[in-house]
């Protein structure tokens, strides 16, 4: 009985920690489009990018000049991991949309930070940024909307 509870409790947590981590995702994607929008862009939230059988980044913004699909990570620790799969959709997504990739990370306590996925470090599973390359390579965001 006592595992049968502590098992119980254990996923409940994790449930918790899942949806917790869904939930800082969509805030700071809706964080995002509000930014567009102050700055004169145009700006959506794409729901169920993550979980769609289709190619489909987290944010579409544009203006008269330029259309960017952006794929929206806030990251707690110093690197965030991207798979290959999640790069290489946004890429596809972007070339028949006719847009921009971007990959945009919010590491804790700091603005957010546009890096071309070109960028990105490639690992063996797939691709990474840390927050030193972030802060060298990134734009903060009036330098990206001005890009």
């Amino acid at each position: 009985m006592v595992s049968f509870i502590y098992s119980r409790i254990t996923s409940d947590v994790d449930m918790y920690k899942a949806l917790n981590r869904k939930a800082k995702g969509i805030n700071g994607e809706r964080e995002l489009i509000h930014l567009f929008w102050e700055a004169g862009w145009a700006a959506i939230r794409v729901a169920g990018s993550g979980s769609s059988r289709f190619p489909s980044p987290d944010v579409l913004a544009g203006n008269s000049i330029r259309r960017v699909a952006v794929e929206a990570k806030v990251v707690n620790g110093k690197t965030k991991y991207f798979s290959k799969s999640e790069i290489d959709e946004l890429k596809k997504f972007s070339k028949a949309f006719g847009a921009e990739s971007w990959i945009a990370v919010r590491f804790s306590g700091k603005d957010w930070l546009f890096i071309n996925p070109e960028d990105l470090k490639e690992t063996d599973k797939g691709f990474s940024i840390t927050l030193d390359k972030a802060v060298s390579f990134g734009l903060i965001f009036s330098e990206f909307i001005s890009y």
